[in-house]
């Protein structure tokens, strides 16, 4: 069990769906990641933006955005997590998938697809949660919108970590911000978003706003909000352990099922 977890949040530009340049770009930024790291995360739809698009977009589960996940973790000895435009068995799904550094993955189909701006109409919605574990910690990594949706994050199995990958939008900014610093302290959990910048072939501006909260919601991470920027963070097993046996809140959270 590592008592300590490196996470490197890369907020970034992206290129319209263009996958090929994307991978390009975001092979630079991870070659130019000065410490080493346990896990690096990249926003929603890391290959092509929010694109609606997806009979032109969508890979097969091990097409090459994928094989390029998997590629990196193995070359950088870490994970790597994102979600991308994928298609299988005549759907097409909004996933993110978790590599690990020996390339054997899970995955997560975002559970809430935005319906303002239809994903509903397009992306097939996920049923199951994930939590991942990794190096001794567990991770739960959800997917934009289901930030906004306190039930389906709800730290009942006493995950250490919580990952939003995002294409969130600078008119809902104070949203993000908001709701970030509330799954981290209602949770007790390190709550991290990463969310992306510029503009999309929409016209939809992101300022990112990415960061990292302690199970206090207390901003560890330091980086610029509204530029791009890759940040390593350390999280620490102690902060966890420590807050939650002092303090005791979740023996108190309300027991409920989901249905």
């Amino acid at each position: 069990m590592n008592e300590t977890l490196k996470i490197t949040i890369i907020q970034s530009e992206l290129h319209w769906e263009n996958a090929e340049s994307n991978l390009v770009m975001f092979s630079e930024k991870i070659q130019n990641i000065e410490d080493k790291t346990d896990l690096i995360v990249l926003p929603e739809m890391f290959t092509t933006g929010f694109s609606m698009n997806a009979e032109k977009l969508a890979e097969p589960n091990d097409g090459k955005a994928f094989k390029w996940m998997v590629s990196e973790a193995k070359k950088n000895n870490c994970a790597i997590t994102g979600s991308v435009i994928i298609s299988e068995n005549g759907n097409f799904y909004n996933r993110l998938f978790f590599v690990f550094p020996d390339g054997s993955f899970q995955k997560y189909d975002k559970k809430h697809t935005f319906t303002l701006a239809k994903e509903n109409e397009t992306y097939s919605a996920g049923t199951e949660r994930l939590i991942v574990n990794y190096k001794g910690w567990k991770i739960c990594p959800l997917v934009c919108y289901d930030l906004r949706f306190p039930v389906w994050a709800r730290n009942t199995v006493d995950y250490d970590v919580l990952i939003y990958v995002a294409n969130w939008p600078k008119v809902r900014t104070l949203a993000w911000d908001t709701l970030l610093h509330a799954r981290a302290i209602e949770n007790m959990a390190y709550s991290i978003g990463v969310n992306r910048v510029g503009f999309d072939g929409n016209d939809h501006e992101y300022i990112g706003h990415s960061a990292v909260y302690d199970v206090l919601g207390k901003q560890i991470s330091i980086a610029n909000f509204e530029t791009e920027f890759t940040e390593t963070v350390t999280l620490e097993k102690e902060n966890i352990e420590n807050n939650r046996k002092h303090l005791q809140f979740l023996n108190d959270r309300d027991s409920f099922t989901l249905t």
